[in-house]
């Protein structure tokens, strides 16, 4: 988020969640993107008093309604006695799910949700969505989470973890969204 923004706010100062002592990051419990964003947001305001942005996404796979959707992170549950980390049992349960679905049906996209919430308590948030299909493997080393399976519309043949950092951003969900709401930081900033 930082890299993205720097190239649209230079003269904005970004301070992570990181940098502030003692946060608890919100459970996202809100059944939307913009809910999860929205309630990260605020809760980065009560913590610091700052304007804050905030940010969440994930994958909606047709076939499967929408799913994993707002629970993309976190669709394969708590890892048990697994020995493979969260990314990995996420990607086996997504091509479980689809083990039968036809190519031409494999649709799915991308959404980011960002927020920002003001400590006077304007609000806006934005959406920034990549579309594309899911394959039935593993490419790629870059990115993480579903971005090994994902092959975006704009960059057909490549999957989103076999992208340069520049090429994803250009197109990703994040980077839309971001691209988006940079100038309204921006105005917003400078009319407080």
């Amino acid at each position: 988020m930082e890299r993205i923004l720097a190239e649209h706010l230079d003269e904005v100062q970004v301070v992570g969640l990181d940098d502030v002592a003692d946060f608890d990051e919100p459970v996202e419990d809100q059944p939307t993107f913009e809910g999860n964003a929205l309630l990260k947001a605020r809760a980065g305001v009560a913590a610091t008093g700052l304007p804050t942005l905030a940010d969440d996404s994930g994958l909606c796979v047709d076939a499967l309604n929408g799913m994993p959707g707002v629970l993309s992170a976190r669709w394969s549950g708590p890892q048990g006695e697994s020995t493979l980390g969260k990314d990995d049992r996420n990607n086996q349960l997504l091509l479980a799910q689809l083990d039968d679905v036809p190519e031409a049906r494999r649709t799915a996209h991308f959404t980011c949700a960002v927020a920002l919430v003001h400590p006077d308590g304007r609000e806006l948030v934005v959406e920034g969505r990549m579309d594309g299909t899911v394959l039935r493997e593993v490419r790629g080393s870059g990115g993480f989470g579903y971005d090994v399976l994902f092959v975006a519309d704009d960059r057909p043949g490549l999957t989103t973890a076999e992208l340069s950092r520049e090429d994803k951003d250009a197109i990703s969900h994040r980077g839309r969204a971001l691209r988006e709401i940079a100038p309204l930081v921006g105005a917003l900033l400078r009319s407080t």
